[in-house]
């Protein structure tokens, strides 16, 4: 069996379609579609099926890629047997939301890349609810990510640290405009988010719905920073993890609202399927990431 052919079919849903798979591979289409050919032929199996325009996984492409992740694990493990940190190779793939890559990420990303420097990390951001799922199926090798709960058997969940949420608001803005602490009241505010599907914004919308409050204005932007912005500029208020927005908050641009839910908290763990065969370097990342939250 042609590795070549493993890694083309795990690219492809890693980036979901043959044309981006066959540019992340530096291939020519045809080579994508030929290789995926062979392996359905060697496997005799049916691996996609067209859906109106597209190429789709079958259910038997989407039981078979936790194999083929394996597979290539344990092709990585082998070549690294033996190998110093500092002379590993291979890829590892994580999924992370905007706010922890962006936030909490870059030191322990800079101190892995500077301990592994030829290993390649491919870096998924990633809404907390389907990073589970990518990393069921073997799209990426760990998530590391807010608890959202809900996980299978098969998935080891470790917790690295809680964080608290804080609503926030300009320094301009009267707190008393915007008092979560008074129940049943439509509020002359706008509600800034940068994801409605977020496991912030859920937890906060749930949270007013429960105590009868509304935003007439609702803004959802795709940047946790130009979120920061909207808000310092007194477009509204946003209800994100607290590290998010401490350095604002130090340097005076942003205060805390008090609500009548103040400690409610997300708890961040790591994430990994229970068989994965845990490499020198997938354990060299874990050793760093835990390492890291742990030393705060």
């Amino acid at each position: 069996m042609d590795i070549k052919a493993l890694k083309t079919l795990r690219a492809i849903a890693e980036t979901g379609s043959f044309q981006a798979a066959a540019n992340k591979l530096n291939y020519a289409q045809s080579t994508v579609t030929f290789q995926v050919q062979q392996l359905e032929q060697e496997l005799t199996l049916q691996l996609f099926e067209k859906v109106g325009r597209k190429m789709v996984f079958t259910q038997a492409g989407k039981d078979l890629l936790p194999s083929i992740d394996s597979i290539l694990g344990t092709v990585t493990a082998m070549k690294n047997y033996g190998k110093a940190a500092d002379a590993l190779t291979g890829e590892l793939r994580i999924a992370i939301p905007d706010t922890l890559l962006t936030y909490r990420m870059q030191p322990i990303l800079q101190a892995f890349h500077a301990a592994a420097l030829a290993v390649q990390l491919s870096l998924q951001m990633a809404n907390c609810f389907t990073i589970p799922q990518r990393v069921a199926n073997g799209t990426v090798d760990l998530g590391v990510h807010y608890d959202v709960g809900g996980y299978g058997a098969n998935m080891v969940v470790e917790r690295l640290q809680n964080f608290p949420l804080v609503l926030v608001a300009s320094t301009q803005r009267d707190p008393a405009t915007v008092n979560l602490q008074v129940n049943h009241q439509r509020l002359d505010c706008a509600l800034i988010t940068d994801d409605r599907e977020s496991i912030y914004h859920k937890r906060f919308a749930a949270a007013i719905a429960e105590r009868d409050i509304s935003f007439p204005h609702f803004l959802e932007i795709g940047s946790v920073e130009a979120v920061k912005q909207s808000v310092i500029s007194d477009l509204g208020v946003a209800y994100l993890p607290q590290f998010v927005v401490q350095p604002e908050l130090d340097a005076g641009k942003l205060q805390v609202l008090p609500t009548a839910f103040a400690q409610e908290t997300l708890t961040a763990v790591y994430i990994h399927r229970k068989n994965k065969w845990q490499s020198p370097l997938f354990r060299e990342f874990i050793q760093t990431l835990v390492g890291a939250f742990g030393a705060e």
